[in-house]
């Protein structure tokens, strides 16, 4: 298998990427035809070689390159575990890791797709595990975690080594908790996930409470029963 992703690495070369302001996703130009993106990031843009299917390619935006060598770092701290996927090698602007069949929770509210508990309750032991290892589980969120069969694995481990704690994940927690019964297994329209989005990033938190930004977020939900 090495020696077949290492054979299509070489198209990485053909692939450009730059990161955008305001937390926006990466824009990508030069995709070979024997490659597809299967994730875009803030950061990065995640490919999968059809001649090497088992891995998955993380390409950093040149703006951002910095990062390659901080999550090689992470995933080495970590070691294996059910959590999160193998790492394989880390080059100049990429790291290698295994290939996740699974959809993100933010396609699956999409697809109307019913979240279970138990996902919720891998990322919690997820966070448990991580801190075990000594790091800091953070920037946790719809687009990084995966369904696999009713479990959750946690595809983007870059902020491990920051300080402090975001909430990211405390927030859509509690908002599953008190919300999802609301629309479990019906599609959420994608304009109002982008829309909730964008509004999270602009958040105050210092003015405005969680309490607050769900009230705002409610108004404009047609889920209520």
């Amino acid at each position: 298998m090495e020696q077949e992703w290492k054979q299509a690495a070489l198209q990485l070369s053909d692939i450009a990427i730059s990161a955008n302001p305001n937390n926006e996703p990466v824009t990508i130009s030069g995709i070979p035809a024997e490659m597809r993106c299967v994730g875009v990031g803030t950061d990065a843009a995640v490919f999968q070689s059809l001649a090497a299917p088992d891995v998955v390619f993380k390409v950093y935006a040149k703006e951002k390159q910095a990062k390659v060598e901080t999550e090689k770092a992470v995933y080495e701290q970590l070691g294996k575990s059910r959590y999160f996927p193998v790492f394989h090698a880390a080059a100049d602007n990429y790291i290698v890791i295994s290939y996740e069949e699974g959809i993100t929770l933010f396609d699956c509210l999409l697809q109307g797709v019913y979240v279970p508990e138990q996902a919720i309750q891998d990322v919690e032991d997820a966070r448990e595990f991580v801190r075990g290892r000594g790091l800091n589980p953070r920037d946790i969120h719809l687009k990084n975690i995966l369904l696999q069969n009713g479990r959750a694995k946690i595809i983007d481990v870059s902020e491990y080594v920051l300080p402090g704690n975001d909430f990211r994940w405390e927030h859509l927690k509690r908002a599953y908790e008190e919300y999802y019964h609301l629309f479990e297994s019906r599609p959420v329209p994608y304009w109002l996930l982008e829309t909730i989005r964008k509004w999270y990033n602009q958040w105050n938190k210092a003015t405005d409470t969680y309490d607050e930004f769900m009230k705002n977020v409610y108004r404009y939900t047609t889920f209520r029963k």
